[in-house]
């Protein structure tokens, strides 16, 4: 009875140690893993100490303020669109690769936006193509453009537009003040600076603006393909054109 005792728990333990042996071998990750194909709604691309690098979603799990993304809350006005949102070193988002399109009541709308942040803030380049129909009209633009942003913007700065909206339905000049000490400090303002590409008025070209979003040089070819050269003053008033 005793030696039989004995053999059942060696062999109790022994099955045991072995379940344990083929449980974490069955989980083992020997070399990089081999899918044909795989569904999946996101993946985060992550650092092995937890920290985002990139994320791949599609429109439903889009972040837009509902969730937080290394320990940052995420931009709670933001479309939810199907893309990526890049991340730098310190977890903070840095830019992103989103688009979309569907059929309208009376057209189409589409889209297409890469863009690159400036650290800790917005967008300082961006290719971008937007392509609208509206009964048989047509409209499409694509680009290349790079923005001015301001010194000290942070991607925090959705509380002082907040603030600004709130001031602004009660004492509009208090609002602008209000805004342009903002502005003063380099807290907010920011302006398109150079744009290649096509508008929507079908000229293709370069077009250079100041450091306030004016238009101040043109070069492009019109719809009825005529190479012109423009310059403009503050108001927009042509001063110079090739030719004229």
């Amino acid at each position: 009875m005793n030696k039989e005792l004995v053999f059942l728990r060696s062999f109790g333990v022994a099955t045991a140690f072995g379940v344990i042996i083929l449980a974490s071998s069955a989980f083992k990750k020997i070399g990089n893993q081999r899918f044909t194909e795989i569904d999946v709604e996101r993946i985060n691309i992550i650092e092995k100490d937890g920290t985002v690098k990139m994320v791949i979603t599609n429109v439903d799990r889009f972040p837009n303020g509902q969730d937080s993304i290394n320990h940052r809350p995420t931009n709670v006005k933001r479309k939810k669109r199907s893309g990526m949102l890049f991340f730098n070193e310190e977890g903070i988002e840095c830019g992103g690769f989103i688009y979309d399109g569907q059929k309208k009541a009376n057209g189409h709308s589409a889209g297409l936006s890469l863009t690159y942040d400036q650290y800790d803030g917005d967008q300082v380049m961006q290719l971008l193509t937007q392509d609208f129909k509206e009964g048989e009209h047509r409209y499409v633009t694509s680009s290349l453009v790079f923005n001015d942003r301001p010194a000290n913007e942070t991607q925090f700065n959705d509380q002082l537009y907040e603030e600004l909206a709130k001031l602004k339905k009660t004492d509009p000049a208090a609002s602008k003040k209000k805004y342009e000490e903002y502005v003063a400090k380099g807290l907010m303002g920011g302006a398109p600076r150079v744009m290649l590409g096509q508008t929507r008025s079908r000229k293709n070209g370069l077009f250079l603006n100041d450091d306030k979003g004016r238009p101040k040089a043109m070069f492009y070819v019109d719809e009825n393909n005529e190479a012109k050269l423009s310059f403009f003053d503050d108001k927009g008033n042509v001063i110079a054109s090739f030719p004229k």
